[in-house]
């Protein structure tokens, strides 16, 4: 039998959970099923920084706050967050401006094509949202997986 680390359970439940709520939100906001958010980066919730609270919070619990284990974890969560707002923010940002000035040459030059996806980025609410839901359920399943 495979032995997983109830923390990385903990952590990947989490993360399948928020993208499938962005299939499911925007599935019924656009009143037709959108598979592709389920592998779409950016959007609330911040997928990203509640799988790395989830395993950071995890790993917490059953190692406690004052490990080293934990301050890896800690550490990476930390990583993630930051570059999920900062980094991959401007990239958004970036492919809006791309894609604007795109779309106005097209008409000059034709055939230019658009950047695939503008929604990389987060919100600080979008990854307040994702931190909230990777504490509760790190909580949550640390309380009936022991």
């Amino acid at each position: 039998m495979i032995d997983i680390a109830p923390s990385l359970v903990i952590a990947i439940v989490t993360q399948v959970a928020c993208q499938l709520f962005k299939v499911v939100y925007h599935s019924i906001r656009e009143r037709e099923l959108q598979l592709s958010y389920f592998v779409s980066a950016g959007g609330a919730p911040s997928a990203h920084s509640a799988f790395v609270t989830a395993l950071a919070v995890s790993i917490g619990l059953r190692s406690g706050f004052g490990s080293d284990v934990f301050a890896v974890a800690g550490v990476l969560a930390s990583i993630v967050v930051y570059d999920a707002y900062r980094l991959r923010g401007q990239v958004e940002s970036h492919a809006r401006a791309i894609n604007d000035i795109n779309h106005r040459l097209g008409g000059q030059r034709g055939g230019t094509e658009s950047l695939e996806s503008e929604l990389v980025g987060h919100t600080i609410p979008e990854i307040l949202m994702g931190i909230t839901i990777g504490v509760i359920s790190a909580v949550v399943f640390s309380l009936f997986y022991g």
